[in-house]
């Protein structure tokens, strides 16, 4: 594309489209604070015709999300490794990026005092793989791990979950369907072990303005 420059907030887009797994234009449009998401669209279609990003649809009924091309990660010197989005764990993604949001309009938590899952599996560097939450956040000094879980695990791996974050985190926030599901029948259940606990239902999440 003849002309095009790129801008702060295009370095922007593209470090956000990087370190969560999944962003579609809703979500950018939050993380990188345009005024609407008309502004927000006409960008991202610019960085789309620059060759910077692309935009796929995955799952039908689901709006597109935009990855990072080649070009992008040269110039903002990022990995190169393509993210893998598998199907199922899409919606749980979405979620994740939403809950996000809510944090920051809701509590003041800024984006760039969260750390996502991809950030924290770099930061573990390569070997065994480890268990981290969908994001962290810092706020008074303190660091909190927010886990959106929509589906149960094996008893055992969840409660493993529960009690390396009890050890890590001064709170583990879990974002549960509603609190009648299973997954908020443990969550409660070992509140008594691990006082860190905090349940916030979806319908909160997903209402809030």
């Amino acid at each position: 594309m003849s002309g095009f420059r790129l801008v702060n907030r295009d370095y922007r887009i593209i470090q956000e489209i990087d370190r969560w797994r999944v962003c579609q234009g809703r979500h950018i449009k939050e993380l990188t604070g345009f005024d609407g998401q008309r502004a927000c669209d006409r960008r991202l279609r610019k960085l789309i015709e620059a060759g910077y990003i692309k935009r796929e649809k995955i799952l039908y009924g689901v709006a597109g999300i935009y990855r990072n091309t080649s070009k992008a990660k040269k110039i903002a010197d990022l990995p190169n490794a393509e993210q893998k989005i598998r199907l199922e764990q899409l919606k749980h993604d979405i979620v994740v990026l939403d809950t996000a949001i809510y944090f920051n309009k809701k509590f003041r938590i800024s984006y760039e005092d969260m750390k996502t899952e991809i950030e924290l599996h770099r930061q573990d560097g390569f070997g065994v793989r480890k268990h981290r939450p969908d994001f962290t956040f810092i706020k008074e000094n303190k660091t909190a791990c927010v886990e959106v879980e929509l589906t149960l695990k094996a008893k055992e791996r969840f409660e493993n979950n529960i009690k390396n974050n009890f050890m890590q985190y001064a709170w583990q926030i879990w974002i549960v369907p509603n609190m009648n599901t299973k997954i908020a029948v443990l969550l409660r259940n070992n509140k008594p072990l691990y006082n860190n606990i905090r349940i916030i239902e979806l319908k909160e999440v997903q209402n809030f303005e």
